[in-house]
């Protein structure tokens, strides 16, 4: 018996088989491959044809520059005065994701929590906002900026982001706050808790996921906004990155390969938020799948 053992303890250990890949489960990656490849290949064309000259641009879109040329970054910041159009972004961005945030959780908090007869009655406006888009009525709403004497201000861009998006904020925030278990509250209010410390100290960080998803594509879509700065807008200062871009696009020529540096500049924040905030936005989006 101890030769036995010995020998199989000296034995060399066979590896271990792989599974081979089922067809379904290849299908599913090869499916993945392309829509990664379909997704990025827009990013990958607009960082190349960003580093060429306009006329590498007309004539070989697709394929790399004779000449690479970086010094287009540093003109098309010099010429369309981006670091003006960015902070303006960054002013209106941040301001409209705050106030979303701040009113959409607490919206949210109130429908799901306490109950009155009006409760459909709102949900269902809100429901409204998500079906009838905001550009419909934009005439009244050049009006309504015009005599409350907002246009061509931030604090009217933000006004009408904060409109826009409130009812999308509400919606996503309000089928969050229903999966929050009501023992926990109860057992807070018997400890002597107030709603306004279950709001903050025990809503608000079970509902991170919600605020997280909430504030990325909300940040994503104003940042990249062009038709209200469009129609709000006048003077060159008060513009933001869309709408400065078009500083390089005149009547009979386009500079191409400026245009293309512009909008690399302007994508860098939003990808930087996105690896920022990745995991709460994977956390919102599957959280109703758990």
């Amino acid at each position: 018996m101890s030769t036995i053992a010995t020998s199989a303890r000296t034995a060399p250990r066979t590896s271990r088989t792989r599974r081979p890949i089922r067809p379904t489960r290849m299908l599913g990656y090869t499916v993945l491959i392309v829509c990664a490849v379909v997704q990025l290949a827009p990013v990958v064309l607009m960082l190349v044809n960003s580093l060429k000259n306009d006329l590498d641009v007309l004539n070989n879109p697709v394929g790399l520059p004779s000449t690479w040329e970086f010094s287009n970054y540093t003109e098309i910041w010099q010429r369309a005065n981006f670091s003006r159009f960015m902070l303006n972004s960054v002013i209106v961005t941040l301001a409209s994701v705050a106030v979303l945030v701040v009113i959409g959780s607490m919206m949210a908090f109130y429908l799901a929590r306490f109950q009155f007869w009006w409760n459909k009655v709102l949900l269902a406006v809100f429901l409204l906002g998500l079906m009838v888009p905001l550009r419909l009525a934009v005439i009244p709403i050049f009006t309504m900026m015009r005599d409350l004497q907002l246009l061509d201000s931030l604090q009217g861009l933000v006004l009408i982001h904060i409109a826009e998006r409130l009812s999308f904020a509400v919606f996503v925030m309000y089928g969050f706050a229903l999966s929050v278990p009501h023992e926990i509250e109860e057992a807070a209010l018997v400890d002597g808790a107030g709603w306004r410390s279950i709001y903050l100290r025990i809503f608000l960080p079970l509902m991170r996921p919600a605020l997280g998803t909430v504030a990325i594509v909300s940040a994503v879509s104003i940042w990249n906004e062009f038709f209200f700065p469009l129609v709000l807008i006048r003077s060159e200062n008060m513009r933001t990155l869309p709408l400065g871009l078009t500083t390089v696009m005149a009547e009979f020529r386009t500079e191409w390969s400026l245009l293309f540096a512009g909008i690399s500049i302007s994508a860098i924040p939003v990808i930087v938020l996105f690896i920022a905030m990745s995991r709460q936005f994977m956390d919102g989006m599957t959280e109703g799948t758990r």
